[in-house]
């Protein structure tokens, strides 16, 4: 059992809603036993309506309508509970599922990650590569590369004129990488983070895989976009990475990126309304916390108005003529997060450990809460497309 009492606590004592929540349109998705499948939900006065249907029988559905905020707002469901009720779920032992409990909000999408879209971790994936995914050459490489970069590239627009030179003076200083090509160049990193139905929601661990020793969470935005590439709604992920991995080889990202349980996004999706709009996302502060069984504490914040590329224009290069998703999608929009403060051995900069406590929060959507456990003591996924389909088919729903 990964989760300590200190974990449990955090986790109960947390309003995991955001601070408006009486003015958001929040949906998301919850397990029920009794049906031996998940349900549609929406967030109504602290209660948990069920709100699945034939016509809205998953989130994609919900997304999928023009109006999807009017929508769940007039929407009749089944009251399930109470959100504190979810919220007590012993989600350390995540193989009970005899309990109502919380999923990731979202089911049919494809979910795609960007990267680089931030200077300051811009500069951190430059450091991996140089260091070759050894952690005790980056701090060495970290004075080198702010030496020579310094703030050249902070106001950069990438694509630009002004981008292009700093290109030329970066490969004359030996210094130029494929990192900063996505970072700066006219082309976004877009990669696929995880597989449809396979992403771990609120209290679920996060796993860690025993081929890594430098790793980090990785607090972000994520859209929850239409098949027409309308941005319907946001919510909150962790992009866990293995740095290690990645930085011995661009080529190496799925491994580092796509393993099991390696994907959290929740706790809910918050529809876009005349509450919350494009600009409140542009404007989000997201907050990291890290709390590990050692006593080890590190927190950071992200700021979306430092983001180099707009996040329309990174929907605009997911999804458009060149690329269609019938099914819509789940966008991590990246992260200016980081992490270099020492965790043992001087110099190491920082790495998980087993049962340490991951929050991220922003006030507009709440708090993902999750806690990292060794990957083998993950729950296997084995919930796909067809169980799922199988599953609305018993139930008269599709």
């Amino acid at each position: 059992m990964i989760a300590n009492n200190l974990n449990k606590k955090l986790m109960l004592m947390k309003n995991f809603l955001p601070e408006d929540k009486k003015q958001s349109t929040l949906i998301g998705r919850v397990w029920r036993p009794e049906l031996n499948g998940p349900s549609v939900i929406k967030i109504e006065a602290d209660r948990v309506i069920d709100i699945t249907s034939k016509k809205t029988p998953t989130i994609r559905d919900i997304i999928e309508i023009k109006n999807s905020a009017s929508y769940v707002k007039h929407a009749n469901g089944e009251d399930i509970g109470k959100v504190s009720e979810l919220i007590s779920f012993d989600y350390s032992n995540d193989t009970n599922l005899e309990k109502l409990h919380f999923l990731a909000p979202c089911d049919l999408q494809s979910i795609k990650a960007c990267g680089v879209t931030f200077v300051e971790s811009m500069l951190e994936r430059v450091i991996e590569e140089k260091a070759r995914g050894n952690p005790s050459k980056a701090k060495d490489i970290r004075s080198i590369c702010q030496k020579i970069i310094g703030d050249k590239i902070s106001k950069i627009v990438p694509g630009s004129k002004e981008a292009q030179k700093i290109k030329d003076f970066l490969i004359e200083e030996n210094m130029w990488s494929q990192y900063l090509e996505v970072g700066i160049g006219p082309y976004a990193e877009i990669f696929t983070k995880s597989q449809p139905l396979s992403s771990v929601g609120f209290g679920s661990k996060i796993g860690l895989p025993p081929i890594s020793k430098w790793n980090n969470p990785e607090p972000e935005i994520v859209l929850a976009i239409d098949s027409k590439g309308n941005i319907k709604g946001a919510t909150l992920g962790n992009d866990f990475n293995l740095r290690d991995i990645e930085g011995r080889s661009a080529l190496l990202l799925g491994k580092a990126k796509d393993n099991n349980a390696s994907c959290s996004i929740g706790p809910l999706i918050r529809l876009l309304d005349e509450n919350y709009t494009i600009k409140n996302i542009k404007n989000s502060e997201i907050n990291l916390k890290v709390i590990g069984k050692d006593g080890f504490i590190l927190s950071g914040k992200s700021s979306m108005s430092k983001i180099s590329r707009d996040p329309i224009n990174l929907v605009r290069q997911t999804i458009g003529l060149h690329h269609q998703y019938p099914d819509g999608l789940m966008l991590f929009l990246g992260t200016m997060f980081a992490p270099i403060k020492d965790r043992g051995k001087k110099g190491n900069g920082f790495t998980h450990s087993i049962g340490d406590y991951v929050e991220i929060s922003c006030k507009d959507l709440g708090r993902l809460i999750n806690t990292i456990d060794e990957i083998k003591n993950c729950n296997k996924w084995t919930f796909g497309l067809a169980s799922l389909m199988k599953n609305l088919s018993e139930r008269n729903l599709i």
